[in-house]
């Protein structure tokens, strides 16, 4: 299933670009970090459909996940959703993990800088048993700040946290939990459709034992990468990404790779 997934993220991508429709006009990559969430909400009458697909070599788990933005009714707010679904390895487990329902504020959007505080409210949908979820409702938090440098250079900041109150394991134990993450990129224009990028990622979860007890661990990864747009004369624009997450510190050792595919289009 692992092999599926890939052959077919890669034959989007290159499908995608090889279509042969001429731009009207150059419209340059913007809301299409892999890890991170850039501070920019999605423009008036314009959704975008995003797709991504992780594999750690080292413990051969994947996730794979859909992302739907939309403006509502305006780029001064922003509501999506994400599906995501995930295989693990030592378990032998697939399905459904918990979706995401996402409200963004665009609070700050003037020359160079642009803020969006992001809530989400994470649905119980994946299986606790088969460390598919949490099996509780969740609550998130997340402030993306970008920072153009330039006309060549874009810096992105993250920080958030996620309370789930009754968390479950496995065995039915309950408690609390407390998660955090932080992460920052540097992205260089080399072209206004080629990027090169960096992300670095920093999270802090934790999951309750079978006493009621809860075990904190951590992650760590340096994930640079690149993407390119193809835009067309109907509004679409379509961006493939390719990217290679590195484990450092907590997560040394952990590598993969990620692959990205983004389709953006005027609503009508």
């Amino acid at each position: 299933m692992r092999r599926y997934a890939i052959v077919l993220i890669v034959m989007a991508c290159f499908s995608a670009s090889a279509l042969t429709a001429a731009a009207e006009e150059v419209k340059k990559i913007q809301d299409n970090s892999f890890l991170l969430e850039e501070a920019y909400n999605q423009e008036d009458g314009v959704i975008q459909h995003i797709q991504s697909y992780v594999y750690n070599k080292e413990t051969r788990d994947w996730l794979y996940s859909f992302t739907q933005e939309w403006p509502a009714p305006k780029q001064a707010h922003q509501l999506s959703y994400t599906i995501p679904v995930a295989h693990l390895h030592e378990s032998d487990n697939t399905g459904l993990g918990d979706v995401a329902i996402n409200y963004r504020y665009q609070l700050i959007m003037e020359g160079p800088l642009a803020v969006s505080p992001r809530f989400s409210l994470i649905l119980p949908t994946g299986d606790e048993k088969k460390g598919m979820g949490t099996g509780a409702t969740g609550y998130q938090v997340n402030l993306p700040v970008s920072v153009e440098l330039g006309h060549h250079w874009v810096t992105h900041w993250n920080a958030g946290a996620t309370f789930t109150p009754d968390t479950k394991e496995p065995g039915g134990s309950k408690a609390d939990t407390w998660g955090y993450n932080v992460g920052a990129s540097v992205i260089w224009l080399a072209e206004e459709t080629f990027n090169v990028m960096t992300e670095v990622v920093w999270n802090s979860t934790e999951s309750v034992q079978f006493d009621g007890s809860k075990l904190r661990e951590e992650s760590f990864f340096v994930n640079p990468g690149v993407r390119f747009a193809r835009n067309y004369k109907s509004g679409l624009q379509v961006v493939p990404g390719l990217s290679f997450p590195i484990g450092i510190g907590a997560s040394h050792g952990e590598h993969g790779a990620l692959l990205y595919l983004s389709f953006e289009h005027p609503l009508f």
